[in-house]
């Protein structure tokens, strides 16, 4: 029996001498060219009119451009940027390698960091993806509506500020009531710059009128910009003669949003959950010491989030039938955006360039986190955090 090699030889001599000859000949090559191959005549009558194809090479293998040490380097600046998503991450490579790099907490051979750098964020997330787990809860609500005042308070709606401008905050409370909303129990007071993303969180021992309106004053003398105006919910903890005279007497624009419209305050609803909820949890804290400890748990905390978390800003927005699609401009941190706007002062640009050169994003995740077990053992209950 023939070799196959011999057999594909055979066929490429005979089959062009096949397709021109004529009938007579034909019966005769096909009865040869069964007889040394061994195939049915049918088979080989369709080898003769139809011959088989030159298979193409194999094409070579890349080879891998990303190796494990830049998958290594990758996991660890995604933890120390608290495991956002690529398409935050990637733009802030440069900056966030620096700092790790100044503080010690990575060492990379050129070629290594170079790779990193032109990684791609659809990359990133195939290389990070064994790397990732999401956590899901949900919490409630404690707002309670204010409406002795709401007809001297106007509504905001996301055009009537000039979100260009820092300084304009939007402001919410995040309880930490646990499964019951009965007596008194922490509060967070979360206040979010439009423009910028600038993020401030304080503890509140409770909700009052006078509690709230100390602490937007304590915020009010640590952002690197003016406040200029504030707009809340409708909850009688904000909608109140206390704080509506603050902001006159500091020339503060004050606004509220729409009831039960969260959208109108999209930008700090999404720092409740992505600070906040995630950071602190929800179980239920009571006492002047829990408050203390989550005081301390804030410190860190800002710094990170307004230093070393950068966030996406929806530039545009347009619609096709059912299709919408945004743009996005390149993921920056909110001292970024602050660094880049022309109405902040150059000294509080300077004061804050200070801060962020001596600041290590692996040393403030690990405060963190020894902050956040020494606060959770002041939780009341057995209730999931």
């Amino acid at each position: 029996m023939m070799s196959l090699s011999s057999r594909r030889e055979l066929l490429s001599a005979v089959a062009p001498r096949y397709r021109q000859a004529d009938r007579a000949e034909k019966s005769r090559i096909l009865d040869e060219f069964v007889r040394s191959t061994g195939y049915t005549r049918k088979h080989a009558t369709a080898l003769l009119n139809h011959p088989l194809r030159e298979r193409p090479a194999p094409a070579r293998r890349r080879s891998r451009r990303y190796t494990r040490e830049v998958s290594e380097a990758l996991v660890k600046a995604w933890d120390a940027a608290d495991r956002i998503c690529s398409k935050r991450l990637v733009p802030f490579l440069p900056d966030l390698l620096g700092a790790l790099e100044r503080h010690g907490e990575l060492r990379l051979p050129e070629e290594v960091r170079s790779r990193l750098l032109s990684i791609s964020p659809a990359t990133a997330d195939r290389l990070l993806q064994p790397e990732r787990r999401r956590v899901e809860a949900r919490g409630r609500s404690t707002t309670k509506p204010g409406t002795l005042l709401r007809g001297q308070i106007p509504i905001r709606t996301f055009a009537d500020w000039d979100d260009a401008r820092p300084g304009f905050l939007e402001v919410d409370l995040v309880a930490h009531c646990g499964e019951s909303t009965h007596g008194e129990y922490l509060n967070s007071l979360v206040l979010t710059d439009i423009a910028t993303g600038w993020t401030e969180c304080c503890a509140l021992l409770n909700k009052s009128q006078i509690t709230v309106c100390e602490a937007i004053e304590r915020v009010r003398q640590r952002l690197p910009f003016p406040l200029r105006g504030i707009d809340s919910d409708n909850g009688s903890e904000f909608i109140n003669a206390h704080l509506l005279h603050y902001c006159q007497q500091h020339r503060v624009t004050f606004t509220r949003c729409r009831p039960y419209k969260k959208n109108d305050q999209c930008h700090v609803e999404q720092k409740n959950w992505c600070i906040v909820r995630q950071k602190v949890g929800y179980r239920r804290y009571e006492g002047k010491r829990s408050c203390e400890r989550l005081a301390r748990l804030y410190e860190p905390l800002r710094l990170y989030t307004n230093f070393f978390q950068p966030s996406l800003k929806l530039l545009e927005k347009t619609r096709d039938g059912a299709k919408v699609r945004r743009r996005y401009d390149p993921a920056r941190t909110p001292s970024q955006r602050v660094e880049a706007s022309p109405e902040v002062a150059g000294a509080d640009k300077a004061l804050m360039r200070e801060t962020y050169s001596a600041l290590n994003p692996l040393g403030l995740l690990r405060q963190i986190e020894r902050l956040q077990e020494q606060f959770w053992v002041t939780a009341v209950g057995d209730s999931p955090r």
